[in-house]
């Protein structure tokens, strides 16, 4: 499967909230690193990670830009309340290995009237 195609499944269980089927897209020692937060390191934590961010605020993805180049694919979005960010994911063998996102912190937390850390 290529970066884009698994970008695709990534925004679809996203949008769902499907912990079990975004979880399956990460490979067993991946990163996920938001740079507002520390990296999460390993499919469980990721897994643990989704459970408790889509407990806590629904979240939508809106693709402006998919980009794919090697076994990269990277995306720009925005969000129905206005936040907007970018992700770079590293695919291999049809299993995301890194991912690195950027958006603000402050305005998620505000947007979504949870307490500022």
């Amino acid at each position: 499967m290529t970066p884009k195609k698994v970008l695709e499944k990534w925004i679809d269980a996203f949008n769902r909230a499907d912990v079990d089927a975004i979880t399956e897209l990460y490979a067993s020692h991946a990163v996920n690193h938001q740079v507002a937060n520390a990296p999460v390191i390993g499919k469980e934590a990721i897994q643990n990670m989704f459970a408790r961010e889509f407990a806590v605020a629904e979240m939508i993805c809106i693709p402006e830009n998919i980009f794919q180049d090697g076994e990269w694919a990277i995306l720009e979005w925005k969000d129905p309340l206005g936040l907007r960010g970018c992700g770079f994911f590293q695919v291999q063998d049809g299993k995301i290995v890194f991912q690195r996102g950027y958006w603000d912190k402050l305005s998620f937390l505000k947007l979504h009237n949870l307490p500022i850390e």
